[in-house]
């Protein structure tokens, strides 16, 4: 009974620190997120798979002749069941050589399914309407852990006719869901006595953030020392108390189900060749005065044909002139304060009219003047 009620005067005394600690409300724009939504445990991780195979039924759209490894494939398969043929005499198009690949989730146990990828190998135009024939599938050890066939969805069609051609999405590629099935599987044992979670997106703050949940949730358990310490950006590592070593997965569903707030890092992500900008709301700007106008050269041609008069010698004669005009958009001046957000810059900005790629050159040279505190990426 007094562990009990032990056990809610701390919970309540959590509950306080979490309402009045102004670490956990640093900034209305980063959200309240699950730790298990951000994090992973180590060693708990995906394996990829890799596997050579054969499609058929397709319709006349498979690899031609000229594929060396998609007949030796054929002729090989037909060997193994006792039709001896040679490579030289399969003119078949109904076939394709694919590659075909898996991930292998955690905690995926023997007899279960996963989705596959198939992508065409040789010169196949389409793989609609084939189907998949069985396909070990590899991990990197050489190991086989799953086993691939079925019929392939591509999402699209490839259809010809007449000259003429209409394609939607890639019809070299399909997906075969649940197309694999495992038969092997990956232990992986957790260890009863120390728990490593690792960020997905390292941070200092995070990382601090989620060790302070951890020990003011378990703090009943513990009087020294504590049970989770950040060791740097992205790991955190959780000593598992006495309590919970024989129900170790209770233990970090609690973990997972406990909330932080974020953090992130200024940054400015600019993609040139779209137009597209991607900005942190924690990015700031210190004074600065911008001036921006728009320059515009048109250049123009126009055929001139100049006819003699009729019943004279002359000839025609065609001339090209050209007009060459320019025009410059009337110019802004708008000064910045210390401290504006990168979104004060781009509603002043909008509001001027400027385009996108006015936006980035703009940002551009705020940073190259040193008055822009964010990290700039470009892609």
């Amino acid at each position: 009974m007094m562990k009990k009620l032990l056990k809610e005067i701390f919970l309540l005394f959590v509950i306080t620190i979490f309402i009045i600690n102004p670490v956990f409300a640093a900034s209305p724009y980063d959200p309240v997120v699950e730790i298990g939504d951000i994090t992973r445990l180590e060693g708990i991780r995906e394996n990829q798979l890799l596997g050579y195979g054969l499609v058929i039924g397709l319709a006349g759209s498979g690899d031609s002749n000229r594929s060396q490894a998609t007949v030796q494939s054929v002729a090989n398969m037909l060997n193994n069941f006792g039709i001896e043929v040679f490579p030289s005499q399969i003119k078949s198009r109904n076939l394709a050589a694919v590659i075909v690949t898996a991930d292998l989730l955690p905690f995926i146990h023997r007899g279960d399914r996963i989705d596959v990828n198939v992508s065409s190998l040789g010169d196949a135009s389409s793989l609609q309407g084939g189907t998949l024939l069985m396909t070990p599938l590899r991990a990197a050890n050489g190991d086989i852990y799953a086993v691939a066939q079925g019929p392939i969805s591509i999402g699209g069609f490839n259809t010809q006719g007449g000259g003429s051609q209409v394609q939607k999405n890639h019809p070299t590629g399909g997906r075969i869901p649940g197309g694999a099935l495992v038969e092997r599987e990956i232990n992986i044992e957790l260890n009863s006595e120390k728990l490593t979670y690792l960020l997905d997106s390292p941070n200092f703050e995070v990382s601090s953030f989620i060790a302070r949940a951890i020990n003011n949730n378990f703090e009943y358990l513990f009087l020294e020392d504590k049970l989770a310490q950040a060791v740097d950006a992205g790991k955190v590592i959780v000593n598992v108390p006495a309590e919970y070593q024989n129900s170790l997965v209770d233990f970090v569903a609690s973990i997972n189900n406990l909330e932080v707030r974020t953090s992130m890092k200024a940054k400015v992500v600019i993609n040139e060749k779209t137009g597209t900008i991607v900005m942190g709301h924690n990015v700031k700007i210190s004074k600065v005065s911008i001036a921006h106008g728009n320059l515009t050269v048109t250049i123009s041609s126009s055929q001139n044909v100049s006819q003699p008069p009729s019943f004279s010698e002359g000839e025609t004669v065609s001339s090209t002139e050209k007009t060459i005009e320019v025009s410059e958009g009337e110019g802004h001046m708008m000064v910045l304060d210390s401290g504006a957000s990168i979104e004060d810059l781009v509603t002043a900005l909008n509001t001027l009219g400027a385009s996108p790629r006015d936006i980035i050159s703009i940002i551009q040279e705020i940073a190259a003047v040193g008055a822009l505190h964010a990290e700039i990426e470009l892609i």
